[in-house]
């Protein structure tokens, strides 16, 4: 079509980009004097009752949302040729999908950009709205005073959650929609969580995780897609199974929403990336359990015999943690605290078998890991604990008012590994345990005691 000069006040200065069902140009409010966007229906869907309405309704689900994490409708207002129109938040910097055509991304970029999407998705699905097309061009870049910041955009597809239970018409993008969208089943947002983590894995791997061209070919896939480790060597297992979990064929396997997708995704990156690379302030932990991040190996620990000769109570050198286990697993011991970002040297306690070998996927070494996270008070979410290393399997999670956990099994092969963040005494404690006897891992798990003063 040939430029217009005006959508109503909106001076237009040139077209964006154009789809199936509608142009974008980039206008200024004259008003306002102001850049915005603005998304005018097609010239040959002008007719089709059914394709205008849910044009207009995708600016009703748009403005259900403030976020900034979520484009923003304006205005909405009616061509002369009688077209619908939205105005629209400008995203100058463009789209994620141009970005991964240029390359893949660095994993901490990737994980700045889900974090921004992921929080504009979950106000999707917290005022009952489903975005049912979550994929790289749907992602989109605006300038911020301090940087840049992500934003989800074009519901063109979205539905509200009243909508989506009962059964619908399959639809999506292939590369990234969810196998229960394309067999038209009953939705939740977890089919949004898959496409989540589809486009994470794009934006790492610089291409989707199946490449699927068409809806039939999502139905025909059967297993994981390839591991992210086999693309880039420098991707960490615990962030290729926090995105594989959200690809799961099966969505009763994958996160159970898109908040805890993120904060695991964002944690597995942040514990298994080298200290330079990692943000300076983390809400409870920044810090991958290792002995080079102790005081020193074969450190000074105190340790006494308990009523069993079989297993000993080891402390630290300050006397504040301490943990009974099994004596063959104090080979290997360091303390002296350790270095979560963001705070000074807190106290911290590594024994096992082998603290070289100890953390690593492949490592059946039984051993235990403690120590103070930076800041007291409330819990994290369960499922927003660290993946462990080599743990691809979904884990069991529980939750109480002292402590939460979640049990592996199986990673690797005949080991049974605990997470927990425990409340003590006002502060909260990070455990790590590996054994390959479940029993005496739970056993050295609820031994972990934390003394502040003695």
């Amino acid at each position: 079509m040939v430029q217009p000069s005006h959508f109503g006040r909106y001076a237009v200065v040139r077209k964006l980009g154009s789809g199936g069902f509608a142009a974008v140009w980039l206008v200024r409010d004259e008003e306002l004097d102001a850049e915005v966007a603005v998304k005018v229906l097609a010239e040959h869907w002008v007719d089709d009752h059914d394709v205008r309405r849910r044009f207009v309704e995708e600016g009703r689900f748009l403005r259900k949302v403030e976020s900034p994490y979520v484009v923003g409708v304006h205005d909405i207002g009616t061509t002369a040729d009688d077209r619908p129109f939205l105005v629209l938040t400008y995203a100058d910097r463009g789209t994620l999908a141009a970005r991964i055509k240029a390359g893949p991304l660095a994993l901490s970029e990737t994980v700045d950009v889900i974090e921004h999407v992921s929080a504009g998705l979950q106000e999707l699905h917290d005022r009952g709205v489903l975005h049912r097309d979550v994929k790289p061009e749907n992602v989109l870049f605006r300038s911020t005073p301090t940087g840049e910041r992500a934003m989800l955009g074009d519901l063109g597809l979205g539905k509200s959650l009243d909508a989506v239970s009962r059964i619908t018409m399959p639809g999506g993008t292939p590369a990234y929609v969810a196998p229960e969208q394309v067999r038209g089943d009953v939705l939740d947002p977890r089919a949004d969580l898959y496409a989540l983590a589809a486009v994470t894995y794009a934006a790492l791997a610089g291409q989707p995780p199946y490449g699927a061209t068409t809806l039939a070919a999502v139905l025909a896939v059967d297993g994981p897609p390839e591991s992210l480790r086999t693309v880039r060597d420098d991707i960490p297992a615990e962030v290729d199974a926090v995105i594989l979990r959200g690809l799961h064929q099966d969505r009763e396997q994958r996160w159970p929403d898109v908040r805890s997708f993120a904060e695991a995704l964002k944690l597995a990156a942040l514990v298994h990336s080298p200290a330079a690379d990692r943000p300076s302030a983390w809400p409870w932990v920044a810090a991958t359990v290792a002995a080079a991040l102790l005081g020193g190996a074969g450190g000074y620990l105190g340790w006494q015999y308990g009523n069993d000769r079989n297993w000993v109570r080891v402390e630290d050198r300050q006397g504040i943690l301490s943990v009974d286990l099994p004596r063959g697993w104090a080979d290997s011991r360091s303390d002296g605290g350790w270095q979560p970002t963001g705070s000074t040297t807190l106290p911290g306690l590594l024994v096992s078998e082998d603290n070289k070998t100890w953390g690593k996927a492949e490592s059946k070494v039984s051993g235990v890991f403690t120590g103070v996270l930076p800041r007291g008070g409330e819990l994290p979410a369960a499922t927003s604990l660290p993946v462990p290393a080599g743990c691809t399997a979904t884990p069991v999670h529980t939750s109480g008012t002292a402590a939460v956990t979640a049990k592996y099994d199986g990673c690797p092969d005949g080991m049974t590994t605990y997470e927990r963040v425990m409340l003590s005494q006002g502060a909260l404690i990070r455990i790590q345990v590996r054994a390959d006897d479940q029993t005496k891992a739970e056993r050295v798990l609820d031994s972990v005691r934390y003394q502040p003063t003695k």
